[in-house]
Formats: structure tokens, sequence, C-alpha cells
């Protein structure tokens, strides 16, 4: 949806809240048919605009802008009548997700459910290995996650995951890989103990670290840094025997995203597998309606080929929450020897270990998510020339998930 059919619809909900505002954004006139709800919202201190002075009121708003309006009127309840507060609610508990990931305290949805709040995802999925002496995989996964309020600028959260493989033991165990703290301070914030961090984007790798973490946003800019020990990963040889240093960075400038990142991991030099301690990336994307272009890029200092890059286009109007919606991404890549991202999101099925010695993997790679039906998606990979593969190894590899969410 447009961003400024977003804030007229807020400003129609907080209808009566404020009087008359001066316009406070180059790019929306007094003759637009929105400018008294940009400005009204804009005096509320419910809207803010880019470095430049312009609203981009035509490009599509996303989740967590969405996310940061809301919790700017929940800071207004007390002035909003019945009617407007119901609907207030609503849309706090549909982006409550995006609110907590802001540290913004959704309380009717607490009071629900005493202090605590309940959410979770299951997922089943197949993997067409590109070892091909190896056997198909199929896999399952549940997780829970569970968040407790403490007071307005604290609160607990943990996960609870059990994951199996059909095909090989049937045995399998339940973990509580998630528990930390969070505490608030205004536009800062202090996370301890264990806890999940994400190296965005493109070659994105999900991880836990047992460490601290401080996070800062504002507008359009955030940054964290982290520094612990990454657990139960196998992005990197051995890490978790090593202290890890984590550092990452984004600015919005409206019409592209950039975000960097830093590791600093020492490794164990006497291995063979791990002969570097450090790693960079970049990471660019270029939003044009619903379509992305985007690029990627990693860098570290191991022996070998170690550079990695991607560029890719996609297209997305996807939402959980929405039958039939959908995301389409095309990519080509390039991975480097040595430049192991087994703990990325793609799961096609030993592809990284698969690149010949001293080596780049080229290849090409389409992925993507369609919703089946509200809170169940469907989400496939497919990777395939792929170039300077081992012996035995195939030129592609697929995937299928099952996704749940509640």
């Amino acid at each position: 949806m447009k961003k400024i059919m977003v804030l007229a619809a807020a400003a129609a909900l907080t209808a009566g809240v404020s009087a008359l505002a001066a316009n406070p954004f180059s790019d929306v006139s007094t003759d637009d048919w929105a400018y008294q709800a940009v400005s009204d919202l804009s005096d509320q201190g419910v809207v803010e605009g880019y470095p430049d002075g312009t609203f981009k009121g035509e490009r599509n708003i996303t989740r967590f802008e969405l996310a940061q309006i809301i919790a700017r009127l929940m800071a207004k309840e007390d002035q909003l009548n019945a009617e407007q507060r119901a609907t207030l609610d609503k849309l706090a508990g549909e982006y409550a997700d995006e609110l907590s990931n802001l540290g913004v305290r959704v309380s009717n949805l607490e009071k629900k459910a005493g202090n605590l709040y309940w959410s979770g995802d299951a997922k089943m999925w197949y993997i067409n290995n590109s070892k091909e002496t190896r056997a198909d995989t199929w896999k399952g996964r549940m997780r829970i996650k569970v968040k407790g309020q403490v007071n307005d600028s604290t609160y607990v959260q943990g996960r609870i995951k059990n994951q199996m493989d059909f095909k090989g033991d049937d045995t399998s165990k339940t973990v509580m890989d998630w528990l930390y703290v969070n505490h608030t301070f205004g536009d800062a914030n202090v996370t301890l103990g264990r806890m999940p961090v994400t190296i965005y984007d493109g070659f994105m790798f999900d991880a836990t670290l047992k460490g601290a973490k401080l996070a800062y946003g504002r507008n359009a800019f955030d940054a964290s840094v982290s520094f612990g020990r990454l657990m139960n990963n196998g992005w990197l040889y051995d890490s978790s025997t090593f202290d890890t240093f984590l550092a990452e960075a984004g600015y919005d400038f409206g019409a592209a995203k950039l975000r960097a990142a830093y590791v600093k991991l020492p490794g164990d030099k006497g291995k063979e597998t791990a002969h570097f301690d450090n790693m960079w990336s970049t990471h660019l994307s270029i939003p044009v309606d619903n379509f992305q272009i985007f690029g990627e890029y990693w860098d570290s200092n191991a022996k070998k080929a170690d550079k990695s890059w991607q560029a890719g286009l996609g297209y997305s109007n996807f939402s959980m929450k929405k039958p039939g919606s959908f995301d389409l991404n095309v990519a080509y890549n390039k991975v480097g020897y040595n430049a192991n991202l087994d703990g990325t999101t793609y799961d096609t099925g030993e592809i990284w270990n698969g690149i010949a010695k001293d080596k780049t993997l080229t290849y090409w790679s389409v992925f993507g998510d369609v919703a089946l039906m509200k809170n169940v998606s469907l989400h496939g990979e497919y990777a395939f020339d792929l170039d300077n593969q081992k012996d035995g190894f195939d030129d592609k590899a697929w995937t299928l998930a099952l996704n749940y969410k509640y």
C-alpha cells in the first residue's frame, strides 16, 4: 500500500487530536488531497520525513514503517475515543512482532495472557541434496517463543525448539536455544544472554550468540555491536570455542537501503578449514514499487578464493496473513572456496561443501514464497548450473518447505 494512503487512514484515526499544522515536507503541496492528514500527523510527531526534507508518499510502506507509526499512535492512546482505541488495538495485535522488535509494549495483548505473550512457528521441508551419494533429506521443526514483560523498558524472552529427521534417526531432543533479557533506554537497547543474531541479507546467516548486544535505532538509521560465542552454528569452523565480535549498521535512503556488517572470529588457524579471522559484507537493495534490485558482497582474509557476491532481481507482495500473496527472486551467485556459508538461509543441500579445491563456485538460484492460506506458506529454492563442483556433486539442487506461524 502507498505510504500516503496509510497516513490518510492514520489521520482519520486521530481526528480531533491536533489543530492546524504547517507544511513540513517539500514534496507535499497544499493542493495535495492528503496534505492536511500528513501535516497533522507530522505536527503530532507520528510521522517523520527523510533527511532531505521530503515525505516520499508514493513509496510502498513497509511493515516496519507502519509499526513505527502504530507505536507513536499508542503513545497518544489516552487522547483517543473508545472506537479509535479499539481500532488501534487491532493494529497493535496485527503488528505485534514488529512492535516487539521496536521494544514497544503491547499491553492489551499482555493482559489476555497475564504478563506473557506466546508465539511460534513450524516447518516441514524436503531437500534434494547436491551430493550424488547422499540421500535426500526430509526434516521437521517446531519452535515456541515466550516473552515476559518485566516492566515498561525490560522484557525476558525464550524459545523452545525441537527438530527431527523423518528419514533418519527417529530420536529428537527439545532445547531452549534462546534465553535473554532486553533493556530499553530511549533509542538504544541492551540484550544479555543467549540470543539470536542475524547478518543481513542475501547470503544471510542466522545463529545463536551467547553474550551481549548493544543496539541503537532512530528514524532511518540502526546499528548494533555484539560480543560472545556463536552456538550450534555450522557457518564457521568450531566457532563455539572462540570469542566473536559482530558489528552491523544500516541506513534507509528512501531510494535505496544499505547495510554493512563485520565479523571478528579468531578461529583455529591450525585447521585447514579456518584460515581467517575476520569477514565483512555489504548489502544494497533498491526498491521500485513491489520490485527490488539487490546485491551483496562478502570478503575475508581466508587463504584461498574467499570472496563471494550475489546480484539479483525480486518481486514481492508477500504476507503470510494474505493468501495468494507471493515473492519471487532470481540471482546470480559467485562463492569462493573456503567461504563456508553453511549457516545461511539457503537450504539446497551441501552446495558450499561441494566447491572444488581452490575454485570459485558460480551458479544461478531462484527462490520464493507463496501464502497458501492465512499463516501457512510454501517456500522453494532451486540452484542450477553449478560450475566447479567437486566430483560426486550434482550441478543442481532444490528444496521445498511448508511453513506455519501461530
